[in-house]
């Protein structure tokens, strides 16, 4: 009979425990969300023996026992044993051997915890060009538990833990003695709590009485363990200090005679000399630039070709289906409705995987960590840190993968402001209405041979929406509360060559999510966007189609004409159409007509929608080599009743701003509504983007109108 066993993977972060993961479970890993925070669950499935199969549960990594961030509160709960979802039945425990005394402070609690414990030692390379030998039989002794020296990168090791968790498994190895002589932590305090839960080891009882109430326990049993307090009079802050000081102690008892450390300074290590140049105080923001220049530079357009070959193969895959099925409502619900919804998201796959296969490669290499390290200074003051400056750059690429990424931000109230402000960064679908706008109203001018005046409005509005951004971020920290103080303690890596198999991965991993989560919701708002450009009041609508149709008898060689001027019709006494005159009056004082509005309304499933919105509303042909053209001819000449121009310099601008700053842009909604799991603050988002893009709009056409 196969036996099946929950084994929690754990480990110092930067420890290798991720890349033993991956090699340990392969292809056969699901990810989710812990209950309750937006923190990743892997889980991985793996045969560690023929009669034993392994559910690993790769947990975020930690320091210590005692959680600060959200995604300890992870590690801890599991460990616990205070999480119903896992319960682990035995540990692994990954160790990184060129660090070995902060990692034998983790190790040393995790034995006292009572559970079978395994050790994987990593990093031994990095260790030896230390200058570090361990004596790993007399680590062995000293601990009381089996050490495997694995190599994730080089597949060594990786037959010898599973022997030796099946070894463990099946002889049941429970630990039968404390690391630390626990008895002497408030004796008479840990006596009667474990009275009072049997079954637990001497330092979990600890962990009872300090963090009881954040335990799956009932609430006579926390009043029960606040008595015990009381009574004895515990310390927590003073207990742990002890224990602390007392696990110290004998750690350093330990490498004495197992661990075997030469003079540091002997050793100029690769990472060290790296560091000089790449976080130095000049050169180091430069190389930083130039980073993020070449990321952004390379999603873009890396992009752009699988994003044009998935949009010629549903253009020849619409014209295919406009040929088979019936020109009815439902062909063009399937092919208007259904089949440009699935192009919406599929369009934004090759962004999500590129990015994130990049952005893992910059983590694996070590350089993501000095990335953070360097603009935590800056982001700071706008009540971020320097995790968030990733999302930022990336949003100027697209926002959905860009608030995707955040999740790598461990204080909450700082990962929800980055959410709250990447769609301000300037992404890629702005682009077509940048480059239109700005053609319209801004003069091709060149300054100094080289300088163009258009170019220089084009930066001026990717600053624009990044200055918004901190400022925006600055006034919402205010707001947003939060009990969880913020802390940028970060470890920096040594420099390592990044995997390919574990940036596949990753970028298959985030394209699936994307694609079967915030694509559904995408789906459904694409199909009532076709509902709304569709229909409209049955009497109007037909005597448009009779009016049309008795004009295509009437000049059969205008049939062309005809047909665009219907269509405009059609799309103009719509419900969108009436959506776009009924909204007109607010948006009038912005400079905007109801062409405009219907191109707001439409535009809000994709940016970019607003050309095409636009060009079926000033009836351009289908001549694709002109259409840009005698777009910006049509547009240009608009009239409005009073025969003034509709596109002057204050419209331009004005609509510039607007598209700057509003957010336009269902995806994104889809994303943060996933990545909060709640629609309170997509609609807060959705609010004060459009509040601020009206506002700063206004502004703009009545200062220069």
């Amino acid at each position: 009979m196969k036996q099946q066993v929950n084994i929690a993977l754990v480990g110092n972060p930067n420890s290798g425990k991720s890349s033993l993961f991956n090699e340990l479970t392969g292809l056969n890993q699901k990810v989710g969300n812990f209950p309750g925070v937006t923190v990743d669950k892997k889980i991985g499935v793996c045969q560690i023996s023929e009669n034993i199969q392994a559910n690993f549960v790769d947990l975020p990594g930690t320091y210590s026992l005692y959680p600060k961030r959200a995604d300890e509160w992870v590690a801890y709960r599991v460990l616990l044993q205070q999480d119903e979802s896992i319960l682990p039945d035995m540990v692994l425990l990954v160790v990184d051997a060129s660090n070995m005394r902060r990692s034998l402070l983790f190790c040393s609690q995790i034995i006292d915890l009572g559970l079978p414990v395994v050790v994987a030692l990593t990093m031994m390379d990095i260790a030896k060009q230390k200058g570090i030998k361990i004596d790993i039989p007399a680590l062995e002794i000293e601990l009381g538990i089996p050490i495997i020296l694995v190599n994730p990168r080089k597949q060594k090791g990786i037959q010898e833990i599973k022997k030796t968790l099946e070894q463990t498994i099946v002889l049941n190895n429970q630990q039968t003695r404390d690391f630390i002589y626990n008895n002497m932590l408030a004796p008479k305090a840990i006596e009667e709590t474990q009275e009072l839960l049997p079954n637990i080891s001497t330092y979990k009882a600890i962990h009872y009485l300090i963090n009881h109430k954040n335990f799956s326990i009932s609430a006579e049993t926390s009043k029960e363990i606040e008595n015990i307090e009381r009574k004895n009079k515990f310390n927590p802050i003073k207990t742990q200090a002890e224990e602390i000081m007392q696990r110290y102690a004998r750690i350093k008892h330990i490498m004495q005679h197992t661990v075997f450390e030469s003079d540091p300074h002997k050793k100029s290590l690769l990472t060290e000399r790296l560091d000089n140049i790449l976080l130095h105080k000049r050169w180091g923001y430069a190389i930083l630039i130039t980073v993020l220049f070449l990321l952004f530079q390379s999603v873009f357009w890396a992009a752009k070709y699988p994003m044009n070959f998935i949009e010629w193969i549903f253009g020849l895959t619409g014209n295919w289906f406009m040929t088979i099925l019936p020109n009815n409502w439902f062909g063009d619900l399937f092919i208007n409705g259904f089949l440009a919804g699935l192009s919406g998201i599929m369009i934004f796959v090759p962004q999500i995987m590129i990015l994130f296969g990049l952005i893992t490669l910059l983590e694996d290499s070590g350089y993501m960590a000095r990335i953070s390290f360097l603009t935590d200074k800056l982001m700071r003051k706008a009540g971020l840190n320097g995790k968030s400056v990733m999302p930022m750059i990336s949003g100027f690429a697209c926002a959905v993968p860009a608030i995707m990424s955040a999740r790598n931000i461990e204080n909450k109230k700082e990962r929800l402001l980055t959410i709250m402000i990447t769609p301000l960064m300037s992404c890629s679908a702005r682009l077509p209405v940048y480059t239109i706008l700005i053609a319209l109203v801004i003069p091709a001018k060149i300054y100094f041979g080289f300088i163009s005046l258009q170019g220089i409005v084009m930066m001026g509005l990717y600053f624009f929406g990044t200055a918004m951004a901190m400022i925006v971020a600055w006034a919402m920290k205010w707001f947003i509360k939060s009990s969880e103080r913020s802390f940028f303690i970060l470890e920096l890596p040594t420099y390592k060559s990044p995997r390919w198999k574990n940036a596949l991965f990753t970028m298959y991993e985030k394209a699936k999510i994307f694609i079967f989560d915030a694509g559904k919701i995408i789906m459904l708002i694409s199909l009532l966007l076709w509902g709304l450009s569709s229909f409209g009041p049955q009497n109007k609508m037909k005597s448009i189609n009779e009016y049309y149709h008795e004009q295509a008898s009437k000049r059969p060689a205008d049939i062309e004409v005809i047909n665009t001027d219907k269509k405009t019709a059609l799309l103009e006494n719509s419900y969108a159409g009436l959506l776009g005159k009924s909204i007109e009056p607010i948006i009038k004082p912005l400079g905007y007509d109801w062409k405009i509005g219907i191109a707001l309304i439409t535009s809000f499933a994709a940016r970019e929608v607003f050309v095409g919105t636009m060009a079926t509303l000033y009836s351009v042909g289908d001549n694709a080599g002109e259409t840009s053209l005698t777009l910006h001819d049509k547009m240009a000449a608009a009239k409005r009743e009073d025969g003034s121009k509709v596109y002057t310099l204050a419209t331009g601008l004005s609509l510039l701003i607007f598209y700057v700053l509003a957010m336009q842009c269902m995806s994104t909604i889809a994303t943060v509504k996933r990545e909060t799991k709640t629609w309170k603050w997509p609609i807060i988002q959705l609010l004060y983007m459009t509040g601020l893009a009206y506002l700063c709009s206004l502004m703009v056409y009545q200062f220069l109108k």
